[in-house]
């Protein structure tokens, strides 16, 4: 009856330390972030700057460590957290939902915990200096009298944001995506350096890529996707301004494997909701032309389910998938 009792209060205080374990005591180890792509990135720059901020406000006491894992649009690096236990955080955006839209992957984002939203850029559309197209208006009916007729450049891979953002936008004119000429390349810099030397008419990229280009007066920006303009693009207006009922964020985010507890979840809801207040913080916002666009865990639940919604049907639209 002894060993039987003891064995009991054992047992107890095993599943108490546990508890603990991803209670209160929780971070009981270093943190890992993993950004799911080669560094240098954007998905790189973002969790390093987690990490710094974090830790030069002292926000976590435990070490905070960044790993790369690139491969497979974000694929290799999820994959690896999904087998991990909750002190590792990765990186994601809206390739979490479009790679399985698109079927080059199983994973949703449905498989890990939503942790949060942190920022975002925003998607604009851009024309030589001296395009004959001076709106979006004369290029969109242009386009809808001859889709075939104005080529788009767009950069890495057709599906990804900078493509989809033109796919709402067209489709709010009455113009079939799926006749649209696009030119695909590389990544931003290379399908601005193509607008620039006239390889194509018009280039659907985050505001970032030409920014700089637009302000020297060599590109001229049409539209952004923003709820309001800008404030160093107070001449730029967004497509609301112009007749498209579409706010399109580029965003970026923080995740966690599956099964997180209620508790670490709330630690994390604490610790960025902190982190995205501090000047540290806005200043990585503002030399990356990024904009804050923090919601918390719930927020964060709540928007992935919409943004679900939303790119379902924008990939139906763009005739990837049949």
């Amino acid at each position: 009856m002894f060993l039987f009792v003891l064995l009991v209060l054992l047992l107890a205080a095993c599943s108490n330390s546990e508890s603990a374990s991803s209670g209160k005591d929780y971070p009981s180890k270093n943190i890992e972030v993993i950004a799911p792509a080669s560094p240098g990135g954007g998905w790189d720059l973002t969790a390093r700057s987690i990490q710094k901020v974090l830790t030069d406000n002292e926000l976590v006491d435990q070490n905070i460590n960044v790993i790369n894992k690139p491969g497979g649009g974000g694929e290799v690096g999820w994959k690896y957290l999904q087998s991990k236990d909750s002190h590792h955080l990765a990186i994601n955006s809206s390739l979490v939902l479009t790679n399985n839209l698109l079927g080059s992957s199983d994973l949703t984002y449905k498989d890990f915990t939503p942790i949060a939203t942190l920022a975002t850029e925003w998607q604009s559309l851009a024309v030589p200096a001296d395009s004959k197209y001076g709106s979006l208006e004369e290029l969109m009916k242009q386009l809808k009298k001859d889709p075939s007729s104005i080529k788009v450049g767009v950069g890495p891979a057709l599906g990804n944001d900078d493509h989809l953002s033109f796919v709402q936008a067209a489709r709010e004119y009455g113009v079939n995506p799926t006749e649209v000429d696009f030119l695909v390349y590389e990544g931003g810099g290379d399908v601005v350096t193509a607008l620039l030397g006239h390889h194509v008419d018009v280039v659907t990229t985050s505001v970032s890529e030409v920014h700089d280009q637009h302000l020297a007066g060599k590109v001229k920006i049409l539209a952004i996707s923003s709820e309001k303009r800008l404030e160093d693009l107070k001449e730029v207006p967004t497509f609301k301004e112009q007749g498209v009922d579409m706010v399109f964020p580029h965003w970026r985010g923080v995740m966690g494997p599956p099964d997180m507890t209620e508790e670490e979840i709330a630690y994390w809801d604490e610790k960025l909701g902190k982190m995205v207040e501090t000047e540290e913080w806005k200043d990585v916002l503002k030399n990356n032309n990024w904009e804050g666009f923090y919601k918390d865990s719930k927020e964060t639940k709540k928007f992935l389910d919409e943004q679900a919604e939303l790119y379902e049907g924008l990939v139906k639209d763009s005739g990837l998938v049949k």
